[in-house]
């Protein structure tokens, strides 16, 4: 068994949990939080399981990672804090874990990432024999691995286009919805999400991760964007009254150009209620969904819907995601130190789960 420790108890770090559980090559050993309150509660109950696991969470990093782990899901959040998070990352690293984790953009396409970045890492591999893979929670396979999957049963290729089509209606996020995405704000407002740069910020990695894969040359990466206001005050049963005439639509790509035109492009496309934008792409069923269109001969369309117990898209979304880095973790520990991408590890078979589920 892989002695694993999660690292982080949010959105993610609590499916890391069920995850890392539920796998039966890893076996859960140490929980770190930063909150005092969640110190010594145990994991299951911080996952939200019917079950505890015997594991008490704890804030003193330096002594979990002293039980020398042989693998770390750092699901503490990236966004806000980079630099701590990298840190942090390198720490496990030393000590020979194996770290897998969504919270550095920039390390979606670790090859092409910046040298005072990528250079204090392989230095971290170099000395403690760790090593590392970073993919998204939009979720990362289904804007790098499965969109190049489906690519190989193309005939002619003319765009591939990832998209995340999500209604936040039933959200529970008022501070992300309001305020960094910028539903219910003036037209005037500019949403931290999508100003000039940062789409590129969060998204280009995984644009040139799948323009390396297929062996073309990106020109540039563009962004666009669209907002729609509501034509009617709507009110969400957990986020409380949008009114009229704000923002109520969201849509932004970012796109590789290769010999001049859009071929690659991830796009985002959300709202605040299906009544917004009618028009533009909507979920075929529930408030979510992720779809890959690749434009060619044929022409070829895959949807994905995923949702937890509770029948929630963005659970469920997140759920695959860290499906995606844990499942990855036995591979990795198997293969060389070293820094790793979507591209590099290969999507398995769920060997040994079938039929587990509660268990």
């Amino acid at each position: 068994m892989i002695d694993t420790v999660v690292w982080g108890t949010g959105n993610i770090g609590r499916a890391s949990i069920r995850a890392v559980t539920a796998h039966p090559a890893l076996r859960l050993s140490g929980v770190i939080v930063h909150s005092p309150g969640k110190a010594g509660r145990d994991a299951g109950d911080l996952a939200g399981l019917d079950r505890e696991l015997g594991i008490t969470a704890t804030t003193d990093v330096d002594a979990v990672l002293a039980g020398s782990p042989k693998a770390v899901v750092y699901a503490a959040s990236g966004e806000v804090r980079p630099n701590e998070a990298v840190d942090d990352i390198i720490k496990a690293i030393r000590g020979g874990a194996v770290v897998v984790t969504p919270s550095v953009y920039a390390l979606y396409d670790q090859r092409n990432a910046p040298p005072e970045l990528r250079d204090p890492l392989l230095a971290a591999v170099e000395d403690g024999g760790g090593s590392l893979l970073v993919s998204g929670v939009d979720p990362g396979w289904g804007n790098d691995i499965l969109p190049l999957l489906i690519s190989g049963v193309a005939t002619d290729i003319d765009v591939i286009r990832c998209q995340e089509i999500f209604d936040y209606t039933t959200y529970d996020q008022p501070d992300s919805v309001r305020w960094l995405v910028g539903m219910g704000q003036p037209l005037d407002y500019s949403p931290p999400m999508v100003a000039p740069g940062i789409p590129t910020m969060v998204w280009g990695g995984q644009i040139r991760l799948m323009a390396r894969a297929l062996g073309v040359e990106l020109d540039e990466i563009r962004e666009t964007l669209a907002r729609r206001e509501l034509d009617e005050t709507v009110t969400t049963e957990l986020m409380g009254e949008f009114e009229k005439g704000t923002q109520g639509a969201l849509r932004f790509e970012v796109q590789g150009i290769v010999r001049g035109a859009p071929r690659i492009v991830v796009e985002h496309v959300t709202r605040i209620h299906p009544s917004c934008a009618p028009d533009w792409p909507m979920p075929p069923t529930g408030d979510g969904a992720h779809r890959v269109i690749i434009e060619g001969n044929p022409r070829i369309e895959v949807t994905v819907q995923a949702s937890d117990e509770n029948g929630n898209a963005s659970a469920g979304g997140n759920a695959t995601a860290v499906g995606r880095l844990v499942g990855a973790i036995d591979w990795l520990v198997d293969a060389e130190p070293g820094l790793y991408d979507a591209v590099d590890v290969p999507l398995r078979p769920a060997m040994g789960k079938l039929g587990q589920a509660g268990t």
